[in-house]
């Protein structure tokens, strides 16, 4: 067996060839019998690298190179690049870059779940006066298991790539709740507009009338085209964003005429700092409108109210007044009704005025039938 000792390391290493292919490394075992164990597993598995590469013309890929591969061909085009890239990064950081991915089956993908199910949103363990809860099954599946799938997914069917123990992705999916359905009542929205800061006022009302998500309301001036009456951009998914310029979207947009040469919405820098100006406008952005909307939250007194219910908020209110999920589907900007469908709950009192009417008619229509009689 071609198993030895190096003064380097406590552990027995492995040497040996297969037709003209050299492959060596660590047993991590301390005696030899445990070493020739390893050894023998190495040489089966070389076995079928060398048959690998003569049918497919390359070896099995690393968890290192995949993800790297995977971020030149997809990753770097996407939208939202410099967060895709973190996600692909803690993936690698997790298995360890010599990994490989034909070494990933379904132990390895449940031991990955359990480790993020123990962190905590934002990176942090805890915040100065608020405990920080941990990740949720929603974030697992969309910046973890989705993303190792899809490079799964092309190294088997782009690559060719032999996966035998490729996981079973469906088993690890994490259910994720019911997404809820919240309203602003009207003294909420009185408090929470009392509660916006000035300069990101026009912000948030954009958002609450235009119903577009967070990232989707950060608009440059480019994406509005004040001839057609319409503010167009690229959001979730890549899918393209409508939103008609309403008079009131347009009483918005020219309150910040003059602003910014190139994003419509700014705030105002309230001291000189990190490259700021104090006075100076400077664009919204994702981070900076969260942190001033849990501010603004707490100080009006609404609770159980997230930024992203302000998206259901105009959602319910329109449905309720227009009676058409149609219409609320392409405000919404949805591709499929049965998305917008959850917002049905608000004709309720409809249904049970039209089985009244209906009940009614019976009885008036029984009634007739009787005089005939």
């Amino acid at each position: 067996m071609s198993v030895y000792k190096s003064k380097a390391s406590p552990f027995y290493q492995y040497d040996f060839q297969i037709n003209g292919h050299r492959f060596h490394g660590t047993t991590k075992a301390r005696n030899r019998r445990d070493a020739q164990a390893v050894e023998r597993d190495a040489r089966e598995k070389a076995k079928k690298e060398v048959q690998q590469l003569r049918k497919t013309g390359s070896l099995p890929l690393t968890i290192d190179l995949a993800v790297g591969r995977y971020w030149i061909e997809k990753g770097q085009y996407r939208k939202n690049k410099q967060s895709h890239f973190l996600v692909l990064s803690r993936l690698v950081s997790h298995f360890g870059k010599d990994t490989r991915l034909d070494a990933i089956d379904d132990a390895a993908i449940v031991t990955l779940i359990a480790e993020r199910r123990r962190q905590f949103r934002w990176g942090k363990a805890k915040l100065k006066h608020a405990e920080v809860k941990t990740i949720t099954a929603a974030t697992i599946n969309r910046e973890t298991l989705v993303p190792l799938k899809a490079i799964f997914r092309r190294a088997r069917t782009v690559w060719h790539q032999h996966l035998p123990d490729e996981p079973q992705w469906k088993e690890h999916i994490l259910k994720e709740p019911k997404e809820r359905v919240r309203e602003l009542l009207a003294h909420e929205q009185r408090a929470l507009d009392a509660s916006i800061r000035e300069d990101y006022l026009p912000w948030f009302n954009f958002m609450q009338e235009s119903g577009r998500r967070l990232r989707e309301t950060l608009i440059r001036w480019s994406n509005v085209n004040w001839e057609a009456r319409q503010i167009v951009t690229v959001g979730k998914g890549d899918v393209q964003v409508w939103t008609p310029i309403t008079d009131s979207i347009r009483q918005i947009l020219q309150q910040c005429v003059g602003h910014h040469p190139e994003f419509v919405f700014t705030f105002v820098a309230q001291r000189t700092q990190n490259g700021k100006v104090k006075g100076m406008r400077y664009p919204l952005t994702v981070h900076g409108t969260q942190s001033r909307w849990r501010r603004a939250l707490a100080s009006s007194g609404v609770t159980n109210f997230r930024m992203h219910d302000n998206r259901h908020d105009t959602a319910t209110k329109l449905l309720r007044r227009t009676k058409n999920l149609k219409l609320v589907q392409r405000v919404l900007n949805h591709a499929d009704v049965t998305t917008t469908a959850k917002y049905a709950h608000v004709m309720d009192e409809e249904v049970a005025e039209a089985l009244q009417d209906y009940a009614e008619s019976r009885k008036n229509s029984r009634s007739v039938g009787e005089i005939d009689r």
